[in-house]
Formats: structure tokens, sequence, C-alpha cells
């Protein structure tokens, strides 16, 4: 329980200037105002505070929320259906295996499709650099013509569930996670978060997460630190907009080849594997050719690539560097367990061990920050909307 204080909630929200989002799209973060930021962590409090007292949150009577997941999910695919019920929509997710996509059904036509009486479509499509972020464009497309041609009787949101180039949902999660844990935004300004890259014995994990953080935390005026081994760069963008952000806020953005150096003083770190950049530009080319051989030798080369920084990880040692040895451990999950999950990995299993808590309640703020998502796009007054339901006070479960 977070004994969140609804009415302080209302009040913040008021002061913020969100009237945007209604009707609109959550494609990644920083195509959004710090205000709309904020309203969103405001949003995702009140739902959670409302839920916490038992009150009911269900603001549709109906409709349905399309999931597409391109990539495997645990955390992410069951926050969007948890989010979809707390506001009352049922959940369908499209498997393009059973769907006439493999018989030559365009974008523009699935979207609309299945579109019929949703009111959100969550995507991730995350594998491919260029590939994820430019389909969910296509898709919103698609489906705001089909409102605007008479076809669908509400466009549906799209909420950004991971592209190859931001986390949104992950990231706006970590970021209320750590709000609370340092008792408010106001605490940020000056922190230090350690967003390192780590080694794992898989190759191809995403860059969206470690840009997402980059992206997102540097606008809170805390001092970012982005560490990976040479050769483990990520998108050159993502790093201009972290740069522009911070030097709006007054925070930091740094760059270093040196794990230690990222970890000295932090007050939080991240660490966390991901594949570099031109390794997935390359793949998303081989697997556009078709080139089985090629792809499989390319993984070879990376996990090779990998082994050579097994010193990469999140070691007792290496908290001890922390700001008095205490930094907060931050992992999006599932992270690679030293001795449990693999035999070498992301972090030993003393460190995950201790921080297992505060980890499962960095992951619990996502279904949250995904219903909020979908309740600024969906409600002209949010505010109104919220005061109805805690001024209703419908009781979700009767003990």
């Amino acid at each position: 329980m977070y004994n969140i204080d609804f009415n302080k909630v209302i009040g913040e929200l008021k002061k913020l200037d969100y009237k945007n989002m209604y009707n609109g799209d959550f494609f990644l973060t920083w195509d959004k105002t710090d205000d709309e930021i904020k309203a969103v962590w405001q949003v995702a409090d009140a739902l959670r505070a409302l839920r916490e007292r038992n009150i009911s949150t269900k603001v549709f009577d109906s409709g349905l929320g399309i999931s597409l997941f391109r990539d495997n999910s645990t955390r992410t695919r069951f926050s969007f259906a948890s989010a979809c019920n707390l506001l009352g929509l049922e959940v369908q997710d499209l498997d393009e295996g059973k769907s006439q996509i493999a018989h030559g059904e365009t974008v523009r036509e699935t979207a609309n499709m299945i579109s019929f009486m949703a009111d959100v479509i969550g995507i991730r499509d995350d594998m491919y650099i260029g590939k994820g972020h430019t389909y969910q464009k296509e898709v919103v497309d698609a489906v705001t013509a089909g409102n605007k041609d008479g076809v669908l009787e509400q466009k549906p949101t799209l909420v950004n569930l991971q592209c190859d180039i931001d986390h949104p949902t992950q990231c706006m999660a970590d970021a209320l996670h750590v709000i609370h844990e340092f008792g408010g935004i106001e605490n940020l300004k000056g922190k230090k978060i350690a967003m390192t890259w780590a080694y794992s014995p898989s190759y191809g994990k995403p860059l969206s997460v470690p840009q997402g953080v980059i992206g997102l935390f540097t606008r809170l005026g805390m001092e970012v630190a982005l560490a990976h081994p040479e050769g483990y760069e990520v998108m050159p963008e993502v790093e201009e907009v972290a740069k522009k952000n911070a030097a709006a806020t007054g925070g930091k953005f740094t760059k270093t080849n040196d794990m230690k150096e990222a970890f000295k003083d932090a007050d939080i770190v991240y660490p966390k594997s991901w594949a570099p950049f031109k390794a997935m530009e390359k793949r998303t080319v081989l697997y556009g050719n078709g080139d089985t051989d090629g792809i499989k030798a390319l993984e070879k080369e990376l996990l090779a690539q990998n082994a050579n920084h097994k010193d990469w990880a999140c070691t007792e040692e290496m908290m001890k560097l922390t700001k008095g040895g205490k930094a907060l451990y931050m992992h999006c999950l599932p992270a690679d367990i030293t001795g449990v999950s693999c035999k070498e990995g992301e972090v030993d299993a003393s460190v995950f061990d201790r921080y297992r808590d505060p980890l499962y309640k960095e992951a619990s703020f996502k279904p949250y920050i995904i219903a909020a998502m979908i309740f600024l796009a969906k409600f002209k007054d949010p505010i109104a909307t919220l005061t109805a339901l805690e001024k209703e006070g419908k009781v979700r479960v009767h003990a």
C-alpha cells in the first residue's frame, strides 16, 4: 500500500496543461511536454489510490483493448491486460499467426478490422531497428483515416508497449517508482542514475530500455550516466535528446566506457544488457533478406563479443562504489542472475535478492501507467471523471 493522498494528486493535476493528450496516442516520452508526462504520473497515482481504497475505476461499460505482441512478454502483456480491466475494457490479443496477415492483409486493413469496437491498441514491436516505431505510426494513420471516413465510430488510442526506439510504459513506471522511493519528484534533482550495460549470455536484447531511461530521466534534472563497453552504443539521435533534456533542466548527461565510473556515488543503478545499435541495424537487414546463415553468423559473433565483457556485472563490490553503498538497484526484469538463471549474468544473486521487493514494486507501477495513458486520451475532463469515481465510491470487492 502506498497511502497516496487522492485529493493532493487531484490538486497537482489541476496545475498541469495536458488537454492535447485527449484523443491522442503515446509513442515516445520525448514527444510529450513536461506537463503531459507529469499528468500521466498523477493520474496513475489517482487510479492506484482509488483501487487501494477498494473503489471501482471502471469508466468503460464495454469496449476492447487490442494487444499485439511481436516479441515475448510477461510483465508488459499482463500490465496491459490489467490496465484495460482496471478501466472496464476487455482484452483481445491479436495473434498474427491466426490472422489474415499471412495471406497478404495490409496494415490499413488489419488496423481497421480489429478496431470496430476498440478503444485502445497496445503494440510491442521492438526487435528490428527502423521497423517498430514505423509500424505503430502506420497503425495510427490507418485508424485515424478509418474514423475520419466513417468506418470506425471512434479512433482507438495507441499505446507503445515497446518499440525499437523507446519503452515508455516501462520507463514511466521506473520513474514513478523512483519518485515514490525518493519522496517526490522535487527530490530527484541532482541525483545520479547509472544506466549501464551488463553482461548477458544471450544476444539481441532491444535498446529501447536504456534509450527510454536516458530520454526520460534527463528531464528530471538528474545526473544520468550512460555506460557501456566500446561498440555497444545506443541510437545517436536518442543521445541528442538526452543532451538537450539535461541542458534544459540543469541536469547532466555523461557517457563512459567504465562501469565503475558510472557506479561511483550513484544514487540509482540500472545495469541491463542490450545489443549494439549497429548490430541491430545489421540484423534488421539480414531478416529482411531472409538470410538465415547471416543471422546465425551474427548471433555467434555477438555472443563472442559479449563474452569479452563478463566483468560488466552488478556485483557486491560494484554496489560498494555507489552512494553510501546503498544505491537503489533497478531492472525492467527478467534479470540474468548469476548462479540462478545463468552461470554468469547481469547481477549477483545476493544483490538481486536484497532488492527483490523494490523490484517487484517497480514493476507494479506499469499497469497504472498504461491505464493513465488510456485515461488521458479517452476523457476530455480527467479530473471530473476521477472525482466522480471517488465521490460515487462504488465498491470494487464486496468483502
